[in-house]
């Protein structure tokens, strides 16, 4: 049986002091965290993706790269990153670096988000909320599964068979969601 910890990196106010840290003190807070998790026998570590001000983590991957330097054995990975409007090709190599720093550990699981704020930010629109994360989730386990990506969908870029660096190793990857028809997905995506 896994343990671990998933956050947001919520800046919400203390109930005893009444103050909330602030967007640079809660990154060190979880790396910090993530030190003690990792020294105490926890396997995992998963953090948010927000685009909002009352939360710190908008690129949780940089985080976890962090905690990937001052952590052995927590498994890395964001709780969720919303795929939706996220370029695949681009969170590919950041988690295929990240898992290069961290030995093997980063994992991702991918969702639509249950906050849309990232939609309108990216120049997505929300009319397409499943179409973008189908085609991205698709994209994304071809990246996963092919060195070489050849790739032409509606809603993402066309790439005529290239070499995605750095070079692809077997790394988990989870789709997550509340709804019933994603989670026969989420069974599929976690083969390697």
């Amino acid at each position: 049986m896994d343990f671990g910890i998933f956050t947001f990196g919520e800046l919400t106010r203390s109930v005893s002091t009444g103050s909330a840290p602030s967007p640079q003190q809660r990154p060190k807070e979880i790396i910090e965290l993530a030190k003690l998790a990792d020294q105490g026998g926890l396997n995992f570590l998963g953090l948010g993706e927000h685009h909002r001000p009352d939360f710190a983590l908008s690129a949780p991957e940089i985080v976890l790269a962090a905690i990937a330097r001052e952590t052995t054995n927590l498994r890395l990975s964001t709780a969720v990153t919303v795929l939706s409007t996220q370029d695949p090709v681009r969170l590919f190599e950041h988690f295929a670096t990240l898992d290069l720093i961290s030995d093997g550990r980063a994992e991702i699981i991918a969702g639509r988000g249950a906050f849309i704020e990232s939609y309108p930010l990216f120049g997505h629109d929300t009319a397409d909320y499943d179409g973008l994360f189908d085609e991205k989730l698709r994209m994304l386990l071809e990246l996963r599964d092919n060195a070489v990506l050849d790739w032409k969908g509606n809603r993402t870029q066309i790439i005529p068979g290239m070499d995605i660096a750095p070079s692809r190793t077997c790394r988990a990857t989870w789709n997550i969601s509340r709804a019933p028809r994603s989670m026969t997905g989420a069974i599929r995506v976690a083969d390697c």
